[in-house]
């Protein structure tokens, strides 16, 4: 393995890399590039195929038998690794960015303005669950009567 990959950097790599998506569904999302690239899911599955590869890391790792997911001691153990953290990291890089797709498109589905939106989306970007729960909120102000509203 070069030299310069190590955690740290991986962490550094992911978390400049989102930020051109994010900057793209909240400024652009109906431009061409935002389609093909992020909101087609071709970002979200580049940082899910790294998150695999440093999970991949990690077993094969010396701390490959530490931690687990079954108690919160053992998550802590597990984030002992810095591969496994930075995993960890990337994991929710991953699904905020997915969950900012969906709010971008369902928003578009439902009519709801671009302002309205954005605010939604910087909290989902920086504290994921709260920006879900603003925008759950948010488009309860533009309900759809069947689910072939949706479908359209």
């Amino acid at each position: 393995m070069p030299a310069f990959l190590t955690p740290e950097f991986v962490f550094s790599v992911a978390n400049t890399a989102v930020l051109p998506a994010w900057l793209l569904l909240m400024a652009a999302p109906r431009w061409v590039v935002t389609r093909r690239l992020v909101r087609s899911g071709v970002w979200p599955l580049l940082l899910a195929a790294t998150y695999a590869a440093l999970l991949t890391m990690h077993y094969f790792s010396p701390h490959a038998t530490e931690g687990g997911f079954s108690s919160l001691a053992e998550v802590r153990a597990l984030f002992q690794d810095p591969w496994a953290l930075t995993a960890g990291w990337v994991h929710y890089l991953c699904f905020d960015l997915a969950v900012g797709i969906w709010e971008t498109q369902d928003a578009e589905r439902r009519g709801l303005a671009w302002y309205l939106r954005v605010p939604c989306l910087l909290l989902t970007f920086l504290v994921g669950p709260i920006g879900l729960l603003l925008y759950a909120g948010l488009r309860q102000l533009r309900p759809v009567s069947s689910p072939a509203d949706l479908a359209s």
